[in-house]
């Protein structure tokens, strides 16, 4: 199977926000070509995806301690006569099988772990239908490295206690960076008690919330031919386009109340590659001197690096852009609609083309 990889790359500018904090509460940054960068952890965007999925009616894995419990839950579900003390014994007993051991009082697991609506019907399926002398480690591993929802494909799974248990993600989303460098700013706020007494002075609560404003860029691949392999042919391709909607549509939501700041894209680049990702990123290790904003002239310095790579890699099966600004050429599209219209035109093409050929 050939290598066919999807990359998206964005530009949003983001007005005062403080989209992903750190332990102080402070935006994260970065430095970056020297200048201090405003950032959004990719563990932060891809949670923001995962409740655009959910939001959107897609099924996603459920990511929790409480692995044993909602276990339980399924248990007593699929067999009734089933008491909570001995739906919760079996589901314990299911996962020391797999070397899931550690619980809490609250018979929580110590770590978090994703488990697909899928895998779990199939799990206490197969405690309720085999003894637990008859209990084989190998397929109750293999039904939690089957039936993969979209999220737990794209972003895989880790556990610590038992790495046979591992999904690898065929996604890979990078941290947002600010093509400009970013000014730290600190809006000091106070609030007054609505019953205050008239005669009496200041403020009842005071403080203040740092943030900062930018225009960033964010970047994310996919491996079709992985997701192909793990989803089958007809949910991956679909999958990449929902992928594609999310990552442009959604936003994390640190702050939102405070700050307003949701956003849209003022520019989307897919190409898709039959050799490798590529993350331009290196368009802005300058960062993006303000003249008259950031955007007009982040979108020519990207498009620009997108030509200086095509030196080292294949030409793309396809490039697309969406923007109102000017493009570099003619691959523009008018919506977001015809962007992934296009997008899986080309997929699905490229995947028959290997099949007629294999």
């Amino acid at each position: 199977m050939t290598n066919l990889y999807l990359d998206i790359n964005v530009l949003q500018t983001v007005p005062p926000a403080n989209l992903n904090r750190d332990d102080t509460g402070s935006p994260k940054t970065a430095v970056y070509g020297g200048a201090v960068r405003a950032r959004v952890s990719s563990q932060s965007w891809k949670r923001a995806m995962r409740k655009y999925f959910k939001e959107n009616g897609r099924l996603i894995a459920t990511r929790t301690k409480k692995v044993p419990t909602i276990l339980a839950a399924k248990l007593q579900e699929l067999q009734p006569e089933l008491t909570p003390d001995e739906a919760m014994a079996k589901s314990k007993q299911v996962l020391e099988k797999i070397s899931i051991k550690k619980f809490d009082d609250n018979d929580d697991t110590k770590v978090l772990l994703a488990v697909s609506p899928g895998q779990l019907t199939k799990l206490a399926e197969y405690a309720l239908n085999h003894d637990e002398a008859e209990w084989d480690k190998k397929a109750i591993k293999q039904i939690l490295k089957g039936d993969q929802s979209l999220d737990l494909a794209l972003f895989g799974r880790m556990v610590a206690d038992d790495p046979e248990l591992n999904v690898e993600a065929t996604a890979q989303v990078a941290h947002a960076l600010s093509t400009n460098e970013i000014t730290p700013e600190f809006d000091y706020y106070t609030a007054i008690d609505d019953l205050k007494p008239d005669d009496s002075a200041g403020a009842s609560m005071l403080g203040d919330i740092e943030y900062n404003s930018s225009t960033l860029y964010r970047y994310a691949n996919v491996n079709v031919r992985e997701l192909i392999t793990d989803l089958g042919t007809e949910d991956a391709l679909q999958g990449v386009i929902d992928f594609i909607k999310s990552f442009v549509l959604s936003m994390p939501t640190g702050k939102q109340n405070s700050f307003a700041n949701k956003t849209l894209p003022s520019y989307v680049m897919i190409a898709v590659r039959p050799d490798t990702p590529v993350n331009l990123v290196s368009a802005f290790e300058a960062p993006i001197q303000a003249k008259a904003g950031y955007m007009v002239n982040s979108i020519k310095r990207l498009e620009k690096e997108y030509q200086n790579t095509l030196d080292f890699v294949e030409q793309p099966l396809t490039q697309v852009i969406l923007t109102n600004e000017t493009p570099m050429n003619d691959q523009h599209v008018e919506n977001l609609t015809a962007l992934l219209d296009q997008v899986a035109e080309v997929l699905k093409e490229a995947v028959e083309n290997e099949d007629d050929n294999a």
